[in-house]
C-alpha cells in the first residue's frame, strides 16, 4: 500500500495532525478501537489554557518551566502556552462540550502546580470528548484513511537513512507494508510496561523501540509520571481518580483519617509521600466527603461508577488510592515543529521527546501538547517539499509467531518495571531490572515483536535511570536524593544502548 502521509497512532495527536494535512492522501493506522484504547481517550483531566482575566501565557510557561526542574527546553513551553488559547477555541468550534459557570463562560479548573486557574474540563472524560469530536472530524475527510487492528514493527528506510513508510503485523501475525513520502509517530509512551498503570495495555513503548532501530535519537527515557490517585483496585489498568477531584478540596489522608501531605503539590512529591506511607505499613485514601458529598457523582461521574464498580462510595467514604505510572516524559527527540533527526520522520504527543516537560510534566500539558504539536507537525509536513519516495531497502514479510497470551509473557518484565524503576529507585534494583531484561531478550519470545520491542524500551528506561545519578523531577534514586547543578540537563540516550537496540531486529 501507497499514501502521501502515514501517521502511525489514532490518538489525539494523530488525529489533529491528519486533519492539518489539507487534502493530502492521508492513512491513519492504529493497533485498536481509537476511541477505546489509546491514552488521549482515556484522560479525565482537562486541557491547560491561560483564558482567566489574571492569567497570561507567560505565567503558564513560568509554571511549566518550574514544574520541569530546570531542564525543559524554553522555546517549545512558549510553543505551547502560546498557542493553547487558540486550541480551545479549535476544539469548540469541533463541539466539544467543555464546562461552564452559568454566565456560560468556560469554567476553569485549578490543579497541582498551577499558579491560576486555567484548566479546561469536559466532565471527567474530558480525553474521550475530545477524541470523539476529532474522529467525528476525521469522517467528513475523503482524504483520510483510517485503519485498525495493525501494530507497527518496523520502519521502511532508504540507504541515505530516510523513512519512507512502515511495516506492521495484524492480529494473525501478517506482516503489512505500506509506503509513504512522510511518517508521523503518534503511537503513545510506554507506561503499560508498568504492573501499575493507568494507562491502556498497548502502551509498550513501541513507537520509541522502531525509532530506535533506525537510527533516530532518543532522550528523557528515565522520567516517568507516576500519578498519585489511582484507585487502588485489584484492575489493569488501574482506574484513574483525576487530580481534579483534588482540586475540588479533597483530602489525602491516611487509615486514621489525618492528612500527611499538601494534596496541590507535584505530582511527584505526592506520590513518594504516599510510597512511603505504603513502605511504611500504612494505606492512602482520597476523602471527597467534605468537599464534594453527594455532589460527588455529578461532578465526577466516570470515576464514581469505577469506585461502586470496586464497591466504594466516594460520597459517603474515602476512596483508596495508590500511584500508579501515568504519563512517560521520554521518547523519540524532536522539535517543536515534530521533526526527528531521520529525514521522512515526525513525531507528536507522548512518544515524542520535544523537552517540553523537562523532568516533570505540569498537570494537564500532555492533551494540549498532542493537539499542538500534531497540528504543528502537520503545517511543517505540508510545507516540506517531500521528495519522490526513496528505493526502499527491502524487508521481510513473513509471517510473524505472535505469543498466545502477550498479558501473561510480559507479566514478570511489568512486575519488575514496578517495583525497581518505580517511584523510587536505587543502584541495586535497577541492576536487577537490567539483568531481568537481558534474561528475557534471550528468551524465545522476543521473536514476537512486541514483546522484542518492550524489552528494548524497558531497558533503555532503567540503564537512563541507573546512569543519572541525582534525583529531579520524577526521577528519584533513594541512593543520590540531592539534585545536581552538573547534571541539569536532558538526557540523550548512549550510542552503546542505541546499538543495542538497532541490533535488536
Amino acid at each position: 500500500m501507497r499514501t502521501d502521509v502515514l501517521i502511525v497512532g489514532a490518538g489525539l495527536a494523530g488525529l489533529a495532525c491528519a486533519l492539518g494535512l489539507g487534502s493530502a492522501a492521508v492513512m491513519l493506522v492504529n493497533d485498536t478501537q481509537p476511541q477505546a484504547d489509546v491514552a488521549s481517550a482515556w484522560a479525565q483531566g482537562g486541557l491547560a489554557a491561560a483564558l482567566g482575566a489574571d492569567d497570561t501565557p507567560a505565567l503558564h510557561a513560568a509554571d511549566t518551566l518550574a514544574a520541569a526542574a530546570g531542564i525543559a527546553d524554553a522555546h517549545t513551553v512558549r510553543a505551547l502556552t502560546a498557542g493553547a488559547p487558540a486550541a480551545i477555541a479549535l476544539l469548540e468550534s469541533l463541539g466539544v462540550p467543555f464546562d461552564r459557570r452559568e454566565d456560560g463562560s468556560l469554567a476553569l479548573g485549578l490543579e497541582a502546580a498551577h499558579s491560576r486557574r486555567r484548566i479546561v474540563h469536559a466532565a471527567d472524560h474530558t480525553g474521550a470528548s475530545i477524541v470523539r469530536s476529532l474522529l467525528d472530524a476525521v469522517a467528513t475527510r475523503p482524504n483520510i484513511t483510517l485503519a485498525t487492528g495493525l501494530r507497527s514493527i518496523g520502519l521502511l528506510q532508504a540507504d541515505d537513512g530516510r523513512i519512507g513508510g512502515a511495516r506492521f503485523v495484524d492480529g494473525a501475525g501478517a506482516s503489512v507494508r505500506i509506503e509513504a513520502r512522510a511518517v508521523v509517530l503518534a503511537c503513545g509512551g510506554y507506561g503499560g510496561l508498568y504492573a501499575k498503570t493507568t494507562t491502556p495495555p498497548a502502551t509498550l513503548g513501541a513507537g520509541i523501540a522502531l525509532a530506535g532501530r533506525a537510527g533516530a535519537t532518543l532522550a528523557d527515557l528515565e522520567f516517568v509520571q507516576f500519578h498519585p490517585p489511582a484507585l487502588a483496585a485489584s484492575a489493569d489498568p488501574m482506574p484513574l481518580v483525576s487530580e481534579a477531584v483534588r482540586g475540588e478540596g479533597a483530602t489525602l489522608v491516611d487509615e486514621r483519617g489525618e492528612r500527611f501531605v499538601d494534596e496541590l503539590a507535584p505530582r511527584d512529591v505526592v506520590a513518594r509521600a504516599i510510597f512511603a506511607l505504603e513502605g511504611a505499613g500504612g494505606h492512602a485514601f482520597l476523602d471527597a466527603r467534605r468537599a464534594l458529598g453527594a455532589h460527588f457523582a455529578e461532578r465526577f461521574p466516570t470515576i464514581n461508577a469505577r469506585c461502586r464498580a470496586a464497591g466504594i462510595d466516594p460520597a459517603r467514604e474515602p476512596i483508596p488510592v495508590t500511584p500508579a505510572a501515568h504519563y512517560t516524559i521520554g521518547g523519540v527527540v524532536s522539535d517543536a515543529h515534530g521533526r526527528t533527526d531521520l529525514a521522512g520522520l515526525w513525531a507528536c504527543g507522548e512518544v515524542a521527546a520535544t523537552g517540553l516537560h523537562g523532568a516533570n510534566r505540569l498537570a494537564s500539558n500532555s492533551l494540549m501538547e498532542a493537539l499542538i504539536f500534531g497540528t504543528r507537525a502537520a503545517r511543517d509536513i505540508a510545507a516540506v517539499a517531500v521528495p519522490r519516495r526513496p528505493v526502499l531497502r527491502p524487508a521481510s514479510v513473513a509471517r510473524l509467531e505472535l505469543v498466545a497470551d502477550l498479558g501473561a509473557t510480559l507479566a514478570p518484565l511489568r512486575a519488575t518495571m514496578s517495583a525497581l524503576v518505580g517511584v523510587v529507585r536505587d543502584e541495586a534494583g535497577l541492576r536487577r531490572a537490567l539483568d531481568v531484561c537481558d534474561d528475557f531478550a534471550g528468551r524465545g519470545a522476543c521473536a514476537d515483536p512486541r514483546v522484542r520491542d518492550a524489552v528494548v524500551v524497558a531497558r533503555a528506561v532503567a540503564q537512563g535511570a541507573l546512569t543519572r545519578r541525582e534525583s529531579r523531577g520524577t526521577h528519584f534514586r533513594r541512593d543520590f536524593t540531592a539534585t545536581d547543578v552538573r547534571q541539569s540537563s536532558r538526557s540523550f540516550v548512549a550510542p552503546a544502548v542505541r546499538t543495542a537496540i538497532a541490533q535488536t531486529t
